[in-house]
C-alpha cells in the first residue's frame, strides 16, 4: 500500500470546490464554457431558502481560475446575507465571467451566458456588477427572463448604482452618528477609494453635504474628471491607507482591509460600497474593533443595488425602494448597538441577524 504525500500548497487542487476556504455550504456551483464565444463563467448559488438566488454578474480578468472561483463563492455567500438583512425574499447568488470586459465582452458572449442562466429555470437571477452595464443586461434579457436591472425603457429599474451609493451614504451617516455623535458629514474628511459608477455618486452626496473628499482610483483620467467635477482632492501620496481621514470608503474591489493595511489605517470609520472588504472577516473584523475603528458591514450598507433590482420582481414603487434603502441607516444603528452590547464585531452582529432570518424561514418550510 502506497500513501501519497500532498504538499499543503497543492491541497486546493484536490478539492476544487468543496475544499475551497470560501465554500460555505453552497447549494450549487455551475461552470459554463463555450468555445465559440470564448465564454468562461462560474455561477455560484449559495442559498435559496428565502427565495431565488439573485446577484450580479462580474466580468474580470482574473489571474487564474482559482481566483475566479474564490471570488464567486465569497460574493454569492455575501448576497445571501445582503438580501436577508435587507428583508428581501431573495437568496444569494453571483456569477463571474473570466475576461477583460473592455476587449473580450461581445453581445454573442452575453447571450450565451444568458442561455446558461436560463438553463437554471429561475433558481438564479442575474443583474449588473463590475464590468457590466445596463445594456449588457438588456442583451441577456433577449434569451432569458431571469435577469434584472434592465433598461427603464424596457420595463426595468435601470442602473442600480445611484441607489447603491445612496444606501452607502445612509450607512456612513449612521456610522458617523454612532462614532462622532452626529450624523451630518459636513466637515468630515472622507477618502473614497474607487470612483466608478457607485463611487462617483457617493462623492456627489458627500460633496453636497459639505464633506472634505479625497479620491483615489487606478484610472488617472477618471480621477481628474471626477475631481474637477465635484471639487474633490486627488490622492497623490505613496501610502493610501495611512492618510489621516475621519472615514475610509472602499468602493473598488474587496479585501483592502487585510494584514498589510490594517495597521496603517488612520480612519475612525470604514464605510464603503465594495463587497468583501475584510480579507478575513473574523480576524480583521476583530482587529478593527480592538483598534477602535467602526466598521459598517459592507453587505448591509451596499444593499441599495439589490433592493433596486428586487423592485422589478416585487413590483415596488420608486418611493418604496427609497424607503427600504433609507432604512439601512436604522439597521446599521441597531447593528452598532448590538455589537457594543454583546462585545462582538459589527460584521458578526450583522451576520447573526441575517443568518437568523434564514434559519427561521428554513424551520417554517420544514414544518409545513
Amino acid at each position: 500500500m502506497t500513501t501519497d504525500i500532498i504538499n499543503s500548497n497543492e491541497l486546493h487542487k484536490v478539492d476544487p470546490v468543496f475544499g475551497q476556504i470560501s465554500f460555505d455550504g453552497h447549494e450549487q456551483v455551475v461552470f459554463c464554457n463555450d468555445k465559440d464565444t470564448g465564454l468562461k463563467a462560474i455561477i455560484g448559488i449559495h442559498n435559496t431558502v428565502l427565495g431565488p438566488a439573485l446577484g450580479g454578474t462580474r466580468m474580470w480578468k482574473y489571474a487564474n481560475e482559482w481566483e475566479a472561483l474564490n471570488d464567486v463563492l465569497r460574493l454569492s455567500r455575501g448576497m445571501s446575507f445582503k438580501s436577508s438583512i435587507s428583508g428581501l425574499n431573495l437568496g444569494g447568488g453571483k456569477a463571474v465571467i473570466i475576461g477583460d470586459a473592455k476587449t473580450e465582452k461581445t453581445p454573442e458572449l452575453m447571450r450565451k451566458f444568458g442561455e446558461y442562466v436560463n438553463s437554471l429555470s429561475g433558481k438564479y437571477i442575474t443583474a449588473e456588477d463590475v464590468g457590466m452595464e445596463t445594456k449588457d443586461m438588456d442583451t441577456v434579457r433577449e434569451v432569458t427572463p431571469y435577469v434584472t436591472g434592465i433598461s427603464e425603457s424596457k420595463g426595468g429599474s435601470g442602473n442600480p448604482s445611484p441607489i447603491t451609493a445612496y444606501g452607502v451614504f445612509m450607512g456612513m451617516k449612521a456610522a458617523a452618528k454612532h462614532k462622532f455623535g452626529v450624523d451630518t458629514l459636513a466637515g468630515k474628511s472622507v477618502l473614497v477609494q474607487g470612483i466608478g459608477h457607485v463611487g462617483e455618486v457617493l462623492v456627489q452626496h458627500l460633496t453636497n453635504e459639505g464633506a472634505i473628499v479625497t479620491i483615489s482610483d487606478i484610472n488617472e483620467n477618471r480621477l481628474h474628471e471626477v475631481g474637477s467635477k465635484y471639487g474633490a482632492k486627488i490622492f497623490s501620496g505613496n501610502d493610501l491607507y495611512s492618510l489621516d481621514v475621519d472615514i475610509y470608503a472602499p468602493c473598488a474591489l474587496g479585501a483592502t482591509i487585510n494584514d498589510e493595511t490594517i495597521s496603517k489605517i488612520q480612519a475612525k470609520v470604514i464605510a464603503g460600497a465594495a463587497n468583501n472588504q475584510l480579507a478575513n472577516e473574523v480576524i480583521h473584523g476583530k482587529l478593527l474593533k480592538e483598534k477602535g475603528i467602526l466598521y459598517a458591514p459592507d453587505f448591509l450598507i451596499n444593499a441599495g443595488g439589490v433592493i433596486n433590482v428586487y423592485s422589478e420582481l416585487a413590483n415596488l414603487t420608486s418611493a418604496q425602494v427609497m424607503e427600504k434603502t433609507e432604512n439601512i441607516y436604522h439597521t446599521a444603528m441597531d447593528i452598532f448597538t448590538l455589537s457594543d452590547v454583546q462585545n462582538i464585531t459589527t460584521h458578526q452582529a450583522a451576520l447573526n441577524i441575517a443568518q437568523k432570518r434564514i434559519d427561521d424561514r428554513k424551520k417554517e418550510l420544514q414544518n409545513k
